[in-house]
């Protein structure tokens, strides 16, 4: 296994490229070296130590036991622990790390991943997932610490140790007393008459997306029974992700259908994303993808902070973030309404991080997301949480319900407002490094060496930008703003029709991915022959940047 800005991340199970007490003990032991390098006053400070409710019965292996491990190796070196008593969304990790001032955080997670998996995710002092140069630093340290010291195998170290403490019950209360700074509307709350059904897809999100309701003075959402408690082996799903769209719905479409709710909120397992379902007048249900929800709850907390916020001049410190394979449709309303937009790279180690750089600059950051169902609604957390996002969300819904107005309609009005956005991504897996490479290159040297394509069949390519080797065609001097990234590929491609296509290679599983989005200024309301232009984009770029037949490239599956 190797050691990355992600963490780890790999099955369960014995041996060096396997996530099992030795090698959690060597990382941990690494990763307490380069600490204790860092942070003068780690043995002050300390560390927080969160898990999720996976297990592999047949290694022995479970994120608590593998969180009892790594705080033991803390302990050990006389390093004070916050190990939670029980499991926790993955949030309230960087959530404590903030909170108490800590020097960093683990989660024991590999959220929606397999069942066989399992995950280590690091969190630094800022409350922020870690970036570079520390992943480097911490691989290094975990190298030169790899044969496990004298107490490590000693679990029950802890149990009597002073250093070891439960921040559990405080955690619980001050985060749900931080999440309701973003209850707006209580009233509404207590008189609605929607019903919402909430699923946390086998893992942790059930009690605490209950508390969070009971926070913004909402009526408990109706939970699936058959997935609201923990079960490692996830035997209602075939994957237990709420990104794969209505197949992990199927018990929450049939409970709504049942006690007459309107919207169903999923969590994935760790509970750090939503998914988020509504019921059609025309009885089908639309789950929203990741930008459209992305795009309403930008809208609603724009909005909600216009309502407390009548100060003109306070605007030009308010930002949002997004990831740029994310829809742009936050920059369509920043423009709009006058406040800042920026775009970082995927994921939400770099939204989290470039947050924590502007709200020590005293700008407010009101809201970051990425299309993959992440949403950082309160900045008391740095990093994705579903749980805040499912109660704003519920009050959201609850808002417009007094206006008589769907999620659906109001996402229509956000569009026709700032103009329409339509995405579509998708992907291919391929278990080949040498394909992949192969592929990349290729489109490096299209039409002779180190010319990338003119055109992808009938759409002409106006504008290139590659994040693995640094070359941006709209800069002046030819260099991408963004940090670049030799062991990730990824290209994005600009066209002539106003289309944008990235393709790149995911950090976690065996994926070639794939975002496009086509944007029209406000008053182009012709969606379906913008769907239709989108269609055709997608399909040209399968056929000849992929090329899925030639690179023996297998198609994602409903």
């Amino acid at each position: 296994m190797e050691f990355g800005t992600a963490g780890l991340r790999a099955p369960m199970g014995a041996g060096i490229s396997h996530m099992n007490d030795l090698t959690i003990i060597q990382t941990t032991q690494g990763f307490c070296r380069y600490l204790e390098k860092n942070f003068s006053d780690l043995k002050k400070r300390g560390v927080v130590i969160g898990f999720d409710a996976r297990a592999h019965p047949s290694s022995g292996g479970s994120s608590k036991r593998f969180a009892r491990l790594a705080a033991n190796t803390f302990i050990s070196q006389g390093v004070p622990v916050y190990l939670f008593s029980d499991i926790t969304p993955t949030p309230f990790v960087p959530y404590t790390v903030t909170h108490l001032k800590l020097c960093a955080g683990i989660m024991v997670t590999a959220s929606h991943n397999p069942k066989q998996d399992n995950g280590y995710k690091v969190y630094w002092e800022n409350g922020a997932q870690i970036i570079s140069p520390h992943d480097k630093g911490i691989s290094e340290a975990i190298e030169e610490n790899q044969e496990p010291w004298p107490q490590a195998w000693d679990d029950k170290l802890g149990d009597s140790s002073l250093l070891l403490h439960d921040p559990y019950a405080t955690i619980s209360k001050d985060y749900f007393k931080d999440i309701q700074k973003h209850c707006f509307h209580r009233n509404i709350n207590k008189e609605t008459k929607l019903k919402f059904v909430h699923t946390s897809v086998h893992g942790v999100g059930h009690k605490f997306v209950q508390l969070a309701f009971e926070a913004f003075d909402l009526s408990p959402p109706f939970a699936v029974p058959e997935q609201k408690d923990p079960d490692p082996e996830f035997p209602t799903v075939k994957y237990p992700n709420p990104e794969e769209g209505k197949g992990v719905l199927t018990l929450s479409f049939a409970l709504a259908e049942k006690d007459g709710a309107k919207i169903i909120l999923a969590n994935d397992p760790d509970a750090d994303r939503l998914a988020v379902a509504e019921k059609q007048e025309s009885g089908e249900w639309k789950v929203f993808s990741g930008n459209e929800l992305g795009a309403l709850l930008g809208w609603w907390i724009f909005t909600c902070w216009k309502n407390q916020n009548q100060d003109a001049c306070a605007i030009k410190d308010v930002y949002m973030l997004s990831s740029t394979v994310s829809s742009k449709i936050l920059r369509a309303i920043a423009l709009k309404e006058g406040f800042h937009f920026e775009e970082t790279l995927t994921g939400f180690k770099w939204m989290g991080n470039r947050a924590k750089q502007l709200m020590d600059q005293g700008k407010a950051v009101l809201f970051a997301f990425e299309e993959a169902i992440g949403y950082m609604c309160c900045p008391a957390v740095l990093d994705k949480d579903g749980v805040s996002a499912a109660v704003i969300t519920a009050e959201m819904a609850s808002y417009l319900a007094t206006r008589n107005l769907s999620l659906s309609q109001q996402l229509k009005a956000v569009y026709d407002e700032y103009g329409f956005h339509i995405t579509k991504a998708s992907y291919f897996i391929c278990h080949d490094p040498k394909i992949i490479e192969q592929l990349f290159d290729n489109l490096r040297n299209y039409d002779g060496k180190n010319t990338y394509p003119k055109f992808c069949g009938r759409f002409k390519v106006s504008g290139i930008r590659d994040l693995t080797t640094g070359y941006d065609s709209s800069q002046p001097d030819q260099k991408a703003i963004l940090p670049t990234s030799k062991s990730s590929q990824m290209i994005t491609f600009t066209f002539a029709n106003g289309g944008v296509a990235t393709m790149r290679t995911s950090g976690t599983e065996p994926k070639i991915k794939y975002y496009s989005e086509l944007c029209a200024p406000p008053g182009n309301s012709d969606v379906e022959q913008l769907k239709k232009e989108l269609d055709e984009l997608v399909n040209a770029l399968e056929k000849h940047f992929f090329q899925p037949e030639k690179n023996n490239l297998q198609r994602k599956t409903e």
